[in-house]
């Protein structure tokens, strides 16, 4: 199973940018998904949790301003995020838990300039 992100790039700090991540086949049942990220020079990450039944966690240095989202019939989540920073330039890996595997995407990257 392949878990491809997107939705990656270049923007400017106050744009706003919408990852996404889907499984190569269905991961039902699902239990949560969830992005990290992980900045150069920087240990990996939380960014939010999307849980089976709909309810969400967001980091604090995101809260407000990224929303996760999750589809797990179609094995697929999603990271709209708003007002991005310079801090938030990172790589962005997907992440889905089913009750007995976990599954990482490869990564899609997010460039924020000043």
């Amino acid at each position: 199973v392949q878990l491809q992100a997107s939705g990656g790039g270049l923007v400017q700090a106050g744009e706003s940018l919408k990852l996404s991540c889907v499984a190569s086949r269905s991961l039902l049942p699902v239990a949560a998904m969830a992005w990290y990220r992980q900045a150069p020079g920087k240990q990996r990450e939380f960014v939010a949790r999307w849980l089976s039944g709909g309810s969400t966690i967001v980091a604090g240095p995101v809260k407000g301003r990224f929303t996760i989202s999750g589809d797990d019939a179609e094995s697929a989540v999603y990271l709209q995020m708003n007002s991005l920073k310079s801090e938030d330039t990172a790589v962005y890996y997907c992440n889905i838990n089913t009750h007995s595997r976990e599954y990482w995407g490869k990564g899609t990257l997010v460039t924020v300039s000043s």
